[in-house]
């Protein structure tokens, strides 16, 4: 049976559609097949697929791995893709790792060698699930692999929220915002926030204000079995919630939204057997001269 992989590409920037048709040339060399979503193809030299299918819930259905050549924002567009139907993502960061940017890199060929041999492992990422409703009126019902964000519409406005765990509140207070983020989400824009850095199988969801205006505001990690409200003032002011900073959904005054584990896991590639504290280190630059084992 033909092996097929669906290609996902920062297709904005020549350097990429460039690695894009080496690497579809490697690919084509070990037999392995290359479809692109139709937004993407008109961008890319014909040589660099062998099919084009619209973007939606089945584009990645029947292959074997989503291979994306991008940063965080062409990876979570190809996360969309691959979720549905429970494919392995694998991405190679073009826009973080420099020595990618040349198409004859060794890494990238390695990389691609990799997949070709199925020498990647899988891992398991808990999503979140996420409904915001008015009343009786769905308003949103999303999802999120790193973090489902629900701030103020107005920087001239404080946004009054009541946060509230498995049914039982917590707290209310004035912030700009607050983040429901999963533990892959916690080296995101929850960390920015002042959130803690969680390890990936730890299962937990984290809620993050900020910018609180209260003393009770410190992050919480709290189970991943339990379901996370942040209800908006009916008397106060409209807000925004933002899934992964893709997918926008405006909530009005006395709005609820509310965040828990998701149905579905996504599934990540990778090519090498490294610790979550050694991707953590590099990821950051962290010190660590002078460490010593025993």
């Amino acid at each position: 049976m033909t092996r097929e992989i669906l290609l996902v590409v920062h297709t904005g920037r020549g350097e990429n559609r460039r690695v894009a048709e080496k690497v579809a040339s490697w690919f084509a060399a070990a037999g392995v097949r290359l479809r692109v979503v139709d937004d993407e193809a008109p961008d890319l030299d014909p040589t660099c697929y062998a099919d084009v299918v619209a973007r939606g819930p089945a584009a990645a259905a029947g292959t074997e791995l989503v291979f994306v050549l991008g940063g965080d924002g062409t990876f979570l567009r190809a996360a969309e893709l691959a979720l549905p139907c429970g494919v392995p993502v694998l991405g190679v960061n073009l826009g973080r790792v420099g020595f990618l940017a040349e198409a004859e890199s060794d890494a990238l060929a390695e990389a691609v060698q990799l997949v070709v041999e199925q020498g990647y492992l899988v891992e398991e990422r808990m999503t979140v699930d996420v409904r915001a409703t008015l009343g009786d009126e769905v308003i949103a019902d999303t999802w999120a692999l790193n973090e489902a964000s629900v701030e103020k519409s107005s920087r001239e406005r404080i946004l009054d929220v009541l946060i509230d765990v498995d049914g039982r509140p917590v707290s209310s207070f004035g912030c700009d915002g607050v983040l429901c983020a999963t533990p892959t989400g916690s080296t995101a824009y929850a960390y920015s926030a002042g959130g803690p850095i969680v390890w990936p199988d730890v299962q937990a969801l984290l809620v993050v204000p900020s910018n609180a205006h209260a003393m009770f505001t410190r992050p919480m990690a709290v189970s991943s079995r339990s379901v996370v409200g942040v209800e908006i003032d009916p008397d106060g002011q409209p807000a925004v919630l933002c899934c992964d900073g893709r997918r926008t959904f405006e909530i009005p005054p006395g709005g609820r939204i509310e965040v828990r584990d998701g149905r579905r896991p996504i599934r990540l590639a990778r090519l090498r057997d490294e610790t979550f504290t050694e991707r953590l280190v590099d990821k950051f630059e962290l010190p660590v001269h002078g460490w010593r084992s025993r």
